[in-house]
């Protein structure tokens, strides 16, 4: 993360940050950069518009399922239910209430 965020940094005052632009700019901070990694970061991202990539991963992340259907399904599958499923659970919030009160034992036992 260091490394893209260097090189995002870097990307708002010149098009394509070269892998020694990066290590300056790490350096500066105190913070020593991986070789290898930033060598295939500057690689992959030669030649590319910055902007351009990030759209394509907005448009990418957009398409991923995010896991909320799952709730709505339940919540759906409860009004579909009607009236039953209401008594039942206020029915089993009772018994709990009723069991929580004591704990199982009594404060002067």
């Amino acid at each position: 993360m260091k490394l893209i965020a260097a090189y995002l940094l870097l990307s708002l005052a010149k098009e394509n940050p070269s892998a020694e632009d990066i290590r300056s700019l790490l350096s500066s901070v105190g913070i020593e950069a991986d070789n290898e990694r930033l060598d295939k970061l500057v690689s992959e991202l030669e030649g590319k518009d910055i902007n351009e990539i990030i759209a394509e991963g907005s448009q990418k992340l957009a398409s991923v399922p995010t896991g909320g259907a799952a709730p709505a399904a339940a919540a759906a599958g409860a009004a579909v239910a009607g009236n039953d499923a209401a008594p039942a659970a206020e029915e089993k919030a009772e018994e709990k209430e009723e069991s929580d009160d004591d704990m199982g034992f009594g404060l002067f036992d």
